[in-house]
């Protein structure tokens, strides 16, 4: 589902974004620009936040004896 928006750009934005969405697989189609620029941030932003969760769970003594038995279980050879 998409949505129709109205945005406020500066002037040397929107020249910028003609820019980039000419030079894009966009073909100059700004919305389709601006969609797939926003989506990649979105992407980006939820990696960032899974990595710090990672490496909070790394910290966690409970999840490293965790991840020591599952190992154990996965490498005990039964497939």
């Amino acid at each position: 589902m998409v949505k129709k928006v109205t945005i406020t750009l500066d002037d040397d934005v929107l020249a910028f974004v003609d820019k980039q969405a000419l030079d894009s697989e966009s073909q100059g189609n700004r919305s389709a620009f601006i969609n797939s620029v926003l989506k990649e941030l979105k992407k980006q932003r939820l990696q960032e936040k899974l990595k710090e969760a990672y490496i909070q769970d790394s910290l966690s003594g409970a999840y490293r004896k965790e991840v020591t038995a599952w190992d154990i279980t996965v490498g005990d050879g039964i497939e």
